[in-house]
């Protein structure tokens, strides 16, 4: 990579940064891109040499989410739902618990501009994008219907995304391994049985 690249790629990921920092304090309505072009000691023009706008840094960081939470999917997730093991099951709940506190800050920011088509695009997507690969594991399983897959599919999925929000706003009200149980007991019940 070229210095000029290279610095480019700085200032790109600095932007990132302070955007997630200013999402955090001040939150994402109120941060504004001249806040967080002088959070990373650059000009409104510079910032517009990168983004688009708030809703392309967010998306971004959307990303950046991704890339964490799928990296350490080994088995994936499609492999996961095929096997219908429920100690697989549970290692991969599990291992999304513990990433948790690493992308709070992430999705935080992103609840907060839902009214931004591009993040609520970036999410649909993303949730589409699980749904598809565990109904993937039950197809190549041979268990359930094409239609019944998806309805367990979105069911198994939407409760993980909704406990996520939860622990996001609260943390765990209940000890954490009551939770990685229920979770995985439902998911059990809803993609094996």
């Amino acid at each position: 990579m070229s210095l000029r690249a290279a610095q480019k790629q700085m200032t790109y990921d600095l932007f990132l940064e302070k955007a997630l920092e200013l999402f955090g304090e001040k939150g994402y309505a109120a941060t504004t891109v001249d806040h967080i072009a002088q959070a990373a000691g650059s000009t409104r023009t510079t910032f517009y040499l990168h983004f688009a706008g708030k809703a392309e840094v967010m998306a971004a960081l959307l990303e950046k989410v991704d890339r964490i939470l799928t990296s350490a999917d080994d088995p994936s997730l499609s492999e996961v739902v095929e096997s219908g093991s429920p100690e697989l099951i549970r290692t991969w709940i599990d291992r999304k618990f513990s990433q948790w506190d690493e992308i709070k800050p992430y999705l935080t920011a992103s609840f907060q501009a839902t009214h931004e088509p591009a993040v609520n695009e970036r999410t649909e997507s993303w949730f589409e994008h699980a749904v598809g690969e565990m109904s993937q594991g039950l197809e190549r399983a041979g268990r359930f219907t094409p239609d019944v897959r998806r309805v367990r599919c979105v069911l198994a999925f939407g409760q993980l995304e909704y406990l996520s929000r939860r622990y996001f706003a609260t943390g765990w009200k209940v000890p954490r391994e009551v939770y990685l149980e229920q979770l995985t007991g439902s998911w059990v019940h809803l993609l094996t049985e």
